[in-house]
């Protein structure tokens, strides 16, 4: 098995010259752990497997019904160390280059209409610190698109509410100043006057957000506390969807995609071309009011056709 220093220097390697995010980074990590674990119980190493034995633990972790998604989340996770082990002089070869990642479906994001997030939002209970909270913190994941992890990480140095915007790091230490709108600073000011003093327990935190105890609230938190909401509320979706709906209803509004680009953070504009997408009803009610031979028209059409005579009496 590779050395427990071998992976932790590949960890500091992805920190330091790969600029990933903690997140990546710690999934990268456990990857390379999983498969030194896997080869080691076979008596095999990391710094001499063949790409079959590659190809064997790929085929062991789907075989547990993981989808093409993560075993692409794998495979980068094993690339990236075998990459590393080759730089290091570790290996003298990279066992990897011969493989494919899976082929994925790109499947349309969840988008909560935006009738439903106010339906949503409006079924919190905020006679509590903790429902002032949940709707200072679900209101501006909504209001900026924030990924989970930049809600619960954002700290008072980062939040400028009379100016209403915010400054986040996402993915590959990417800064972004995210403005907010006036419904998300309302309920912001009145959680950090009245909610979050009640929430301190005499412990001081940067965190904007706390949980019961004190602290910063955790991601696991914030999927607890959508998932209690959306059962109170009866609307359907997950914590990521407002994000995703953030940006289909930007978009929807007339705003560019170069704009959603840079407000959600994507590297490659064509990670936001997914949120073009427009549903089967919206295409239908375009459809009936825009298109001429819709509705009416089309019926009569339809009849002309079926009587095969035109205006002149002629057949048509």
């Amino acid at each position: 098995m590779a050395g427990r220093d071998s992976i932790d220097r590949y960890g500091a390697w992805l920190l330091a010259a790969r600029r990933r995010s903690p997140l990546t980074l710690e999934a990268y990590v456990r990857e390379a752990r999983s498969l030194a674990s896997w080869l080691g119980e076979r008596g095999l190493a990391v710094e001499t497997a063949l790409v079959t034995d590659i190809l064997e633990y790929l085929a062991y972790r789907r075989s547990s019904g993981l989808s093409a998604r993560t075993m692409a989340r794998i495979m980068s996770g094993i690339r990236g160390f075998f990459k590393y082990l080759r730089l290091e002089g570790l290996r003298s070869d990279d066992p990897t280059e011969l493989l494919e990642s899976p082929r994925q479906e790109r499947s349309l994001p969840d988008v909560i209409r935006a009738d439903d997030v106010n339906l949503m939002l409006g079924s919190i209970d905020v006679a509590t610190p903790g429902g002032l909270r949940d709707r200072a913190l679900f209101e501006l994941i909504y209001s900026c698109g924030l990924r989970i992890s930049e809600a619960a990480s954002l700290t008072f140095d980062s939040l400028y509410l009379r100016e209403r915007f915010i400054r986040v790091v996402g993915k590959r230490r990417k800064e972004r100043i995210l403005p907010f709108g006036d419904e998300a600073r309302s309920w912001l000011t009145r959680y950090l006057e009245e909610g979050r003093p009640a929430l301190e327990k005499g412990r001081r935190s940067d965190r904007v957000f706390l949980n019961r105890s004190g602290a910063g609230i955790s991601r696991k938190g914030v999927w607890k506390r959508f998932s209690e909401l959306r059962d109170a509320s009866g609307v359907d979706g997950k914590v990521h969807s407002l994000r995703h709906s953030f940006a289909t209803h930007l978009l929807a509004g007339g705003a560019d995609l170069r704009t959603v680009q840079e407000l959600l953070g994507h590297a490659d504009i064509s990670t936001t071309q997914i949120y073009t997408h427009v549903d089967a009803e919206d295409l239908a009610v375009a459809h009936a009011a825009y298109f001429p031979r819709s509705g009416d028209r089309a019926q009569g059409a339809s009849a002309e056709a079926r009587d095969g005579v035109s205006d002149t009496g002629r057949a048509s």
